[in-house]
């Protein structure tokens, strides 16, 4: 489902520099001889002239998003004339720092870095633009009813220590549990900067395809078959009340779900959330890795974007593209929003799969049967976030005396398995649950990041599972405050001293992750994580391979393989696709 073997045409983009140089633009020019006069000015000059001055751009890129800025920025490290468009004054999409208050900034949509890809840190030095990662330790944590905390640290055995105070049992079952979804992990693990299989090809492609998956199932054991079928058909909560028994417990397996997904605990399927928390991550490639970015999650969209800039790359804030051009079933560039049109050789988008086939491109440039497809994409997503600045930092119960600033930074609420079910069925019914249900995972970033808040002054962004885009009374317009009001009472359950302690609030419903962040129906995923939305079906069956019905148009974006979170992985495997066929085509027929 997620991943890249070796010898796949997925590169380093330094290996195709060679390809882009076949371009005209890619080659140095001549100097002119001084020995002769220049000759004299003709129109064919001057024609060529103008033609030189209208710059046509190799690519463009809609959208400015990590993953977008992450194809960008590899395109122009190839050699490519590369123009990155953002909608919004600043870049990033979902992947941002904003100030919510005077002096006080937050990561108000994405707030945790646990995915990004070590291959995207590696190839554009990220590093060496700025960003820098903080391990979370511990790396979860759950407030429970009766006063009381359960952390789960990077150390395991401390985690199994912590886990006995409630069930030695349980403690076992952790320590069995983990090692098999970190197994399940790593052979999955692979896929994540691979191509999915091309299901629609011909006889010969098919059996080549057939062999290329063979060979990656070749070292699978009898129990890694039986791990996959769980995975696949089991939901996280029949899973986690097979292994174990402790009300506690279950809740911090249960906090470790995969937010902003579709399904509760009991749906089929759901069990994918704990496979796809131990995916690896970060500078070190460490599996279930968890990270606090200094500057807020914004510092990795700055990074890329400065690594786009040393490579070449251009990046123009506030320009809408209003459409996508196609002449001859090609994409040929892009009209803004003031009517500007700007010609390229290829388009990339990081908008997801319905704004970007449905909205940017023309009804007549797609097949019916593939629009048909993509409108039936499952978004609508089930998530808001609600950022708080604070005079005083969270007095969490039962948080030990001794808990440093990390362990301080964040707590989740997870409900009981049973009552997050029916959360979800309330939202499915349009509903928005009572304060008591509400599943929110808290972080106090300025804790370990002092960048963020003035001194008195605390961040923390609350991450609420669970609530419909579409309600079935009133709007989110009118009922965003109650969300908020909500929230707020929830906290306060666990940490009594928070509802007094509010300066500023902002709350971010569905409907604002649309509207302000271009998230179609407020899918922070661009499609919903779920297998028949995953891998060879991402973003619909037979363009899982990031180009489109539409020659030259590619989709980079989270709506792509292998899907959402802050991981740079559609941006990264899309860019290499995209030189992968220039190699193959060269610049003479494109």
């Amino acid at each position: 489902m997620f991943g890249a073997r070796a010898g796949h045409p997925i590169r380093e983009a330094e290996d195709v520099q060679a390809a882009a140089s076949q371009h005209p633009r890619g080659r140095s020019r001549p100097e002119p001889s001084r020995a002769h006069p220049p000759p004299p000015l003709t129109p064919q000059h001057v024609a060529v002239w103008f033609a030189v001055t209208t710059r046509r751009w190799d690519a463009i890129v809609v959208g400015g998003g990590h993953n977008g800025l992450t194809a960008g920025a590899l395109l122009a490290k190839a050699g490519l004339a590369t123009l990155v468009l953002e909608r919004r004054e600043i870049v990033g999409g979902a992947c941002v720092t904003e100030e919510i208050a005077p002096g006080c900034r937050a990561s108000t949509t994405s707030y945790i870095a646990s995915m990004l890809r070590p291959e995207v840190i590696r190839t554009l030095g990220l590093g060496r633009h700025g960003l820098r990662m903080v391990p979370c330790e511990p790396a979860l944590q759950v407030a429970l009813d009766g006063g009381e905390v359960l952390a789960s640290w990077n150390d395991q055995a401390r985690t199994m220590t912590e886990i006995e105070r409630f069930s030695s049992r349980d403690a076992r079952a952790f320590e069995e549990v983990t090692r098999e979804l970190r197994q399940l992990s790593a052979r999955l693990q692979p896929l994540l900067t691979e191509l999915p299989p091309d299901t629609r090809a011909g006889t010969l492609r098919s059996a080549a395809e057939l062999v290329r998956m063979g060979r990656r199932l070749r070292g699978l054991r009898g129990t890694d078959f039986e791990g996959l079928t769980r995975l696949i058909s089991s939901s996280l909560g029949d899973y986690i009340d097979a292994h174990f028994t402790s009300p506690q417990v279950k809740a911090l397996l249960l906090a470790n779900n995969l937010y902003g997904k579709h399904g509760g605990p009991y749906q089929p399927g759901t069990l994918i959330g704990l496979v796809f928390h131990m995916l690896t991550g970060g500078d070190h490639d460490e599996q279930g890795f968890f990270g606090h970015v200094i500057g807020g999650m914004g510092a990795i969209s700055e990074a890329i974007a400065a690594a786009g800039r040393e490579h070449g790359i251009e990046i123009r804030t506030g320009a809408e593209v209003a459409a996508i051009a196609v002449t001859g079933g090609r994409a040929a560039g892009v009209v803004l929003a003031d009517g500007t049109e700007l010609a390229a050789r290829v388009v990339l988008s990081g908008a997801d799969p319905k704004r970007t086939f449905l909205d940017l491109v023309g009804k007549t440039d797609l097949p019916e049967d593939f629009r048909d497809a993509v409108a039936a994409i499952k978004m609508d997503g089930p998530c808001a976030k609600v950022n708080l600045v604070l005079d005083a930092e969270p007095a969490v119960r039962g948080m030990p005396g001794d808990a440093g600033p990390g362990q301080r930074a964040l707590f989740t609420l997870p409900p009981s398995l049973d009552v997050a079910d029916r959360c979800y069925d309330r939202s499915k019914r349009g509903e928005i649950a009572e304060a008591g249900e509400l599943f929110i995972d808290c972080v106090v970033a300025s804790n370990v990041d002092d960048s963020l808040a003035p001194a008195g002054r605390h961040v923390m962004t609350c991450f609420v599972q669970y609530v419909p885009y579409r309600l079935a009374e009133g709007d989110w317009d009118q009922r965003a405050g109650e969300l908020g009001d909500k929230v707020i009472a929830r906290i306060g359950e666990f940490a009594p001293n928070v509802p007094g302690a509010v300066v500023a609030r902002q709350v971010l419903t569905p409907l604002d992750l649309e509207r302000t962040y271009g998230l179609t129906e407020g899918n922070i995923f661009h499609g919903d994580i779920r297998f028949d939305q995953l891998f060879h079906m991402r973003p619909v069956p037979g363009w899982a391979r990031y180009a489109t019905p539409v020659g030259g148009l590619y989709l980079c974006g989270a709506g792509a393989h292998p899907g959402g979170g802050v991981t740079g992985a559609p941006g990264y495997n899309a860019a290499h696709q995209v030189l992968a066929d220039l190699r193959r085509h060269r610049w003479s027929s494109w």
